[in-house]
Protein backbone atom coordinates (compact mmCIF):
# COMPACT_ATOMS: atom_id res chain seq x y z
CA UNK A 1 0.00 0.00 0.00
CA UNK A 2 1.17 3.52 -0.75
CA UNK A 3 3.01 5.22 2.07
CA UNK A 4 1.78 8.76 2.63
CA UNK A 5 4.51 11.30 3.30
CA UNK A 6 4.23 14.82 4.66
CA UNK A 7 1.30 13.78 6.82
CA UNK A 8 1.41 17.16 8.51
CA UNK A 9 -0.07 18.71 5.38
CA UNK A 10 -3.80 19.03 5.79
CA UNK A 11 -6.47 18.24 3.24
CA UNK A 12 -7.68 21.38 1.51
CA UNK A 13 -11.11 21.81 -0.08
CA UNK A 14 -11.39 21.78 -3.86
CA UNK A 15 -15.07 22.71 -3.60
CA UNK A 16 -16.41 25.18 -1.07
CA UNK A 17 -19.97 23.84 -1.23
CA UNK A 18 -21.32 27.18 -2.41
CA UNK A 19 -19.58 28.17 -5.64
CA UNK A 20 -17.60 26.68 -8.52
CA UNK A 21 -14.52 28.70 -7.54
CA UNK A 22 -11.35 26.83 -8.43
CA UNK A 23 -12.94 25.03 -11.40
CA UNK A 24 -13.57 25.75 -15.07
CA UNK A 25 -14.92 23.85 -18.05
CA UNK A 26 -12.08 22.19 -19.94
CA UNK A 27 -10.69 24.60 -22.52
CA UNK A 28 -12.80 27.52 -21.25
CA UNK A 29 -12.57 30.19 -18.56
CA UNK A 30 -15.90 29.55 -16.81
CA UNK A 31 -18.08 26.63 -15.71
CA UNK A 32 -20.90 25.52 -18.03
CA UNK A 33 -24.52 26.05 -17.02
CA UNK A 34 -25.24 22.35 -16.50
CA UNK A 35 -22.93 22.20 -13.48
CA UNK A 36 -24.93 23.52 -10.54
CA UNK A 37 -24.14 24.05 -6.89
CA UNK A 38 -27.07 22.26 -5.29
CA UNK A 39 -27.42 21.84 -1.50
CA UNK A 40 -23.68 21.59 -0.92
CA UNK A 41 -23.05 19.40 -3.97
CA UNK A 42 -21.69 19.89 -7.45
CA UNK A 43 -24.51 18.51 -9.58
CA UNK A 44 -24.30 17.85 -13.29
CA UNK A 45 -27.85 18.38 -14.56
CA UNK A 46 -28.14 17.44 -18.25
CA UNK A 47 -31.52 19.18 -18.51
CA UNK A 48 -29.72 22.49 -17.86
CA UNK A 49 -27.31 22.11 -20.77
CA UNK A 50 -27.77 24.97 -23.23
CA UNK A 51 -25.78 25.59 -26.40
CA UNK A 52 -23.51 22.70 -25.49
CA UNK A 53 -22.64 24.44 -22.21
CA UNK A 54 -21.83 21.30 -20.30
CA UNK A 55 -18.45 19.69 -20.56
CA UNK A 56 -16.05 18.24 -18.03
CA UNK A 57 -14.94 20.64 -15.33
CA UNK A 58 -11.29 20.74 -14.31
CA UNK A 59 -9.34 22.21 -11.43
CA UNK A 60 -7.60 25.51 -12.05
CA UNK A 61 -4.50 24.02 -10.45
CA UNK A 62 -2.30 21.13 -11.52
CA UNK A 63 -1.18 18.34 -9.18
CA UNK A 64 1.75 15.93 -9.16
CA UNK A 65 1.72 13.79 -6.00
CA UNK A 66 -1.64 13.97 -4.26
CA UNK A 67 -4.32 12.34 -2.12
CA UNK A 68 -7.82 13.17 -3.39
CA UNK A 69 -10.99 12.32 -1.46
CA UNK A 70 -14.57 12.99 -2.49
CA UNK A 71 -18.07 11.59 -2.37
CA UNK A 72 -20.22 10.80 -5.39
CA UNK A 73 -23.65 9.47 -6.22
CA UNK A 74 -25.39 8.80 -9.50
CA UNK A 75 -28.97 8.68 -10.72
CA UNK A 76 -30.21 5.43 -12.29
CA UNK A 77 -28.47 4.60 -15.59
CA UNK A 78 -25.87 7.33 -15.06
CA UNK A 79 -22.16 7.43 -15.90
CA UNK A 80 -19.41 9.86 -14.91
CA UNK A 81 -15.79 9.73 -13.81
CA UNK A 82 -12.99 11.32 -11.84
CA UNK A 83 -10.18 12.05 -14.30
CA UNK A 84 -6.65 13.02 -13.28
CA UNK A 85 -3.26 13.89 -14.75
CA UNK A 86 -5.01 15.87 -17.47
CA UNK A 87 -2.82 17.99 -19.71
CA UNK A 88 -5.10 20.88 -20.60
CA UNK A 89 -4.18 21.85 -24.16
CA UNK A 90 -7.48 21.95 -26.08
CA UNK A 91 -5.77 22.62 -29.39
CA UNK A 92 -3.95 19.30 -29.13
CA UNK A 93 -6.43 17.36 -26.98
CA UNK A 94 -10.13 18.15 -27.30
CA UNK A 95 -11.17 16.13 -24.25
CA UNK A 96 -9.93 15.52 -20.72
CA UNK A 97 -9.82 11.76 -21.25
CA UNK A 98 -7.36 12.02 -24.13
CA UNK A 99 -4.55 12.50 -21.61
CA UNK A 100 -6.01 11.80 -18.16
CA UNK A 101 -6.69 8.58 -16.26
CA UNK A 102 -10.18 7.86 -14.97
CA UNK A 103 -11.64 6.29 -11.87
CA UNK A 104 -15.05 5.15 -13.08
CA UNK A 105 -18.28 6.49 -11.55
CA UNK A 106 -21.26 4.40 -12.66
CA UNK A 107 -24.60 2.74 -12.09
CA UNK A 108 -23.17 -0.73 -12.70
CA UNK A 109 -26.52 -2.42 -13.23
CA UNK A 110 -28.32 0.31 -15.16
CA UNK A 111 -25.70 1.66 -17.55
CA UNK A 112 -24.36 -0.36 -20.53
CA UNK A 113 -20.76 0.23 -19.43
CA UNK A 114 -21.48 -2.00 -16.46
CA UNK A 115 -21.37 -4.97 -18.82
CA UNK A 116 -17.70 -4.25 -19.60
CA UNK A 117 -15.40 -5.71 -16.94
CA UNK A 118 -12.93 -2.79 -16.86
CA UNK A 119 -15.65 -0.11 -17.00
CA UNK A 120 -17.38 -0.70 -13.68
CA UNK A 121 -17.50 1.66 -10.70
CA UNK A 122 -14.12 2.03 -9.01
CA UNK A 123 -12.12 0.61 -11.89
CA UNK A 124 -9.21 2.41 -13.50
CA UNK A 125 -11.23 2.88 -16.65
CA UNK A 126 -10.38 0.38 -19.44
CA UNK A 127 -7.03 -0.40 -17.81
CA UNK A 128 -7.51 -2.29 -14.53
CA UNK A 129 -10.62 -3.96 -13.12
CA UNK A 130 -11.18 -4.42 -9.44
CA UNK A 131 -11.62 -7.90 -8.01
CA UNK A 132 -13.96 -6.50 -5.38
CA UNK A 133 -16.93 -4.16 -5.78
CA UNK A 134 -17.75 -2.20 -2.62
CA UNK A 135 -19.97 0.26 -4.51
CA UNK A 136 -23.22 1.27 -2.81
CA UNK A 137 -26.70 1.13 -4.38
CA UNK A 138 -27.70 3.82 -6.85
CA UNK A 139 -28.73 7.01 -5.08
CA UNK A 140 -26.45 6.43 -2.09
CA UNK A 141 -23.19 8.30 -1.50
CA UNK A 142 -19.89 6.58 -2.24
CA UNK A 143 -16.48 7.73 -1.00
CA UNK A 144 -13.68 7.65 -3.57
CA UNK A 145 -10.00 8.13 -2.81
CA UNK A 146 -7.19 8.51 -5.35
CA UNK A 147 -3.66 8.42 -3.97
CA UNK A 148 -0.79 8.99 -6.39
CA UNK A 149 2.70 9.32 -4.98
CA UNK A 150 5.88 9.03 -7.05
CA UNK A 151 4.24 6.66 -9.53
CA UNK A 152 2.44 4.49 -6.98
CA UNK A 153 -1.31 4.70 -7.60
CA UNK A 154 -4.00 3.46 -5.22
CA UNK A 155 -7.75 3.75 -5.78
CA UNK A 156 -10.12 3.20 -2.87
CA UNK A 157 -13.91 2.97 -2.91
CA UNK A 158 -15.81 3.16 0.37
CA UNK A 159 -12.63 2.47 2.31
CA UNK A 160 -11.64 -0.61 0.28
CA UNK A 161 -8.60 -0.70 -2.00
CA UNK A 162 -9.92 -1.54 -5.46
CA UNK A 163 -6.87 -0.82 -7.65
CA UNK A 164 -3.12 -0.65 -7.01
CA UNK A 165 -0.58 -0.16 -9.77
CA UNK A 166 2.66 1.56 -10.72
CA UNK A 167 2.45 4.30 -13.31
CA UNK A 168 4.78 4.99 -16.24
CA UNK A 169 6.89 1.82 -16.11
CA UNK A 170 7.02 -0.95 -18.74
CA UNK A 171 4.03 -2.76 -17.24
CA UNK A 172 2.05 0.49 -17.42
CA UNK A 173 2.94 0.83 -21.09
CA UNK A 174 1.71 -2.73 -21.64
CA UNK A 175 -1.60 -1.94 -19.92
CA UNK A 176 -2.13 1.01 -22.25
CA UNK A 177 -1.13 -1.08 -25.27
CA UNK A 178 -3.87 -3.56 -24.38
CA UNK A 179 -6.56 -0.90 -23.94
CA UNK A 180 -8.74 1.34 -26.10
CA UNK A 181 -6.08 4.02 -25.60
CA UNK A 182 -3.31 2.12 -27.39
CA UNK A 183 -3.16 4.51 -30.35
CA UNK A 184 -3.80 7.71 -28.36
CA UNK A 185 -0.64 9.75 -28.43
CA UNK A 186 0.59 10.74 -24.94
CA UNK A 187 -2.34 9.13 -23.09
CA UNK A 188 -1.35 8.29 -19.51
CA UNK A 189 2.12 9.81 -19.81
CA UNK A 190 1.78 13.11 -17.95
CA UNK A 191 3.12 13.14 -14.39
CA UNK A 192 1.52 16.48 -13.48
CA UNK A 193 -1.96 17.57 -14.47
CA UNK A 194 -5.42 18.77 -13.61
CA UNK A 195 -8.32 16.84 -12.07
CA UNK A 196 -11.74 16.67 -13.72
CA UNK A 197 -15.31 15.67 -12.99
CA UNK A 198 -16.88 14.21 -16.10
CA UNK A 199 -19.97 15.29 -17.99
CA UNK A 200 -21.21 12.04 -19.53
CA UNK A 201 -24.67 13.46 -20.18
CA UNK A 202 -26.36 12.01 -17.09
CA UNK A 203 -27.12 13.17 -13.54
CA UNK A 204 -24.26 12.90 -11.07
CA UNK A 205 -23.48 14.62 -7.78
CA UNK A 206 -20.14 15.27 -6.05
CA UNK A 207 -19.44 16.70 -2.59
CA UNK A 208 -16.80 16.96 0.15
CA UNK A 209 -14.01 17.24 -2.43
CA UNK A 210 -10.65 17.64 -0.68
CA UNK A 211 -7.03 17.15 -1.64
CA UNK A 212 -3.66 16.84 0.10
CA UNK A 213 -0.46 17.41 -1.84
CA UNK A 214 2.17 14.79 -1.03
Amino acid sequence: MVQITNAQNEFKPLFDGKTTKGWHTYGKNTVGTAWKVDDGTLHFDPSATTNNQGGDIVTDKEYTNFYLKLEWKVAPKSNSGIIFYIHEDPEKYKNTYETGLEMQVLDNDGHPDGKISKHRAGNLYDLIKSDIEPVKPVGEWNTAEIISNNGQLTLKLNGVIVVETTLWNDNWKSLIAGSKFASWKNFGTFKTGKIALQDHGENVWYRNIVIKEL
